[in-house]
């Protein structure tokens, strides 16, 4: 049975475009902000591109915090990509300080400009790997994968730290904990490695 796979609509992303990856690697993926449908998945998607604090108002209007909160909480596995990476997190410095979903204990902070490294982090990049994670079955150090962003986390706590990538420093680009999974990097952009991950992700639900 194929599992149902929701990617969570909160007005703002590249949502259409996981859709299609999850496609490509043979799975249906429903995007919505229904809550009978979140509750009803078996696994939550949340992609993003954009800012921190428009997610988390966005998220907050249509009322989608709580439910998304509450499936994580139960056990639900939830794929963040990105912006949905961030949100994890106890707060960002993106204009201004602001709450996340404060699921994981740290900050997100942008990269300081450098004449070698300009920002937004933007292109292939590599990956190593910091701890066996389920979804990352099949990556190994110096896969390549595609980033674009400004900001990076910085957990509290360096076990959730799945892979890390250098950008005039380390940081990480993936964690994994529990039901917890999450990339800076996006699979979707990423190509055959991309979509391996995906489709890993779909194959555990």
């Amino acid at each position: 049975m194929n599992p149902k796979i929701v990617i969570v609509d909160y007005g703002m992303g590249n949502l259409r475009n996981v859709q299609r990856g999850f496609e490509k690697a043979g799975f249906d993926a429903k995007v919505t902000r229904s809550k009978k449908e979140i509750e009803k998945a078996s696994g939550l998607v949340l992609p993003g591109v954009g800012a921190f604090k428009d997610c988390m108002i966005n998220l907050d209007q249509y009322d989608l915090i709580e439910i998304i909160l509450g499936s994580i909480k139960k056990g639900k596995p939830y794929f963040g990509i990105c912006l949905g990476l961030q949100i994890l997190f106890s707060e960002s410095e993106e204009f201004g300080l602001h709450k996340g979903l404060d699921l994981v204990k740290g900050k997100v902070v942008k990269f300081k400009p450098h004449a070698d490294h300009k920002v937004p982090h933007m292109g292939w990049n590599t990956v190593e790997m910091k701890k066996e994670v389920p979804m990352l079955k099949g990556i190994k150090d110096g896969d390549f994968f595609y980033f674009v962003h400004s900001y990076y986390v910085v957990p509290e706590e360096k076990e959730w730290v799945g892979t890390s990538t250098q950008y005039g420093i380390p940081f990480a680009s993936s964690i994994w904990k529990d039901n917890i999974f999450a990339t800076q990097f996006h699979p979707e952009k990423s190509q055959e490695k991309g979509l391996k991950i995906l489709e890993t992700f779909a194959k555990s639900l």
